[in-house]
């Protein structure tokens, strides 16, 4: 199993699999691909060593952030933003929609109200008498 930056990747072709590494989408995996030299319809199980190393040297180089990296700065954007007191900051500590959206009808797992179907909370009907 191939794995790079934590993540062992799946056996697909590597332009598909590399998406599986948090901060690395398709067009990303193609321009590493490219960079590495490696052949993009290759599967996984098929890389050699040295193309291996190629791709996590591409990945883990420090042009661009993924992973654990990423996500813990992603948070720190977040606690600025609840500290300078801004309005998305609030809106991220109350849970609710940050981009501006509907919060009647919608934003239900936002908010953590997340109901499968109408009738799924209905108590069971009293028996007869």
């Amino acid at each position: 199993m191939t794995r790079i930056a934590g993540i062992t990747l799946p056996n697909k072709h590597v332009v598909y699999a590399l998406p599986y590494i948090y901060g690395v989408g398709f067009p990303l995996a193609k321009k590493l691909l490219a960079d590495a030299q490696v052949d993009p319809m290759k599967m996984t199980k098929d890389l050699t060593p040295d193309e291996e190393q190629k791709l996590r040297t591409a990945i883990e180089s420090g042009l661009f952030k993924v992973e654990g990296e990423l996500k813990r700065d992603i948070q720190a954007n977040i606690r600025r933003l609840k500290e300078i007191g801004s309005f998305r900051g609030s809106r991220h500590a109350k849970r609710l929609p940050v981009r501006g959206g509907r919060t009647k009808t919608n934003s239900r797992t936002v908010r953590g109200n997340m109901r499968k179907t109408m009738g799924s909370g209905r108590k069971p009907t009293a028996q007869k008498t």
